[in-house]
């Protein structure tokens, strides 16, 4: 198993490690279309934005991928760098799990955060995820409260 920080020649792998990771986390069928625009929105998002992505890929497949967003914020006591990090799309193939993939590319994300100067990660946890993120360090926070717009 290979575990590496994405590259833009990742893209193809990236995106359709994407799409497979909210089809399993939404419930939508394996064939699920997703439009155009969002599939474009997603693969600027890999190419441009401020992010890492970790893949675990053995064979040419992805076997897992994970994705900090980084967030730039107004400095506060609790975080005075102002950078904060937000884990998404942490998904390992059925295949693969329980075999320690998701923990190796979520730490290696931690570290990367850490030497980037992040204060913080958050992240939204499905019930099956929270037992490994809790053994990582990760704690209810209760503190943040959200408006959909």
């Amino acid at each position: 198993m290979e575990y590496r920080i994405a590259s833009a020649d990742d893209i193809g792998l990236l995106v359709q490690s994407r799409l497979e990771t909210l089809r399993a986390v939404n419930h939508l069928e394996d064939n699920h279309p997703f439009s155009e625009g969002f599939v474009e929105a997603s693969r600027r998002y890999f190419l441009e934005g401020d992010q890492t992505t970790v893949l675990a890929v053995e064979n040419g497949q992805v076997a897992g991928c994970a994705t900090l967003c980084y967030l730039r914020m107004m400095p506060t006591v609790s975080h005075p760098s102002g950078r904060r990090a937000h884990l998404m799309n942490v998904y390992t193939h059925p295949s693969w799990r329980r075999k320690g993939v998701a923990r190796r590319i979520v730490s290696m994300l931690i570290t990367e955060a850490r030497d980037r100067g992040v204060s913080e990660i958050s992240l939204d946890a499905t019930a099956a995820g929270r037992p490994l993120y809790e053994s990582l360090g990760f704690k209810n926070s209760g503190e943040c409260m959200t408006l959909c717009l």
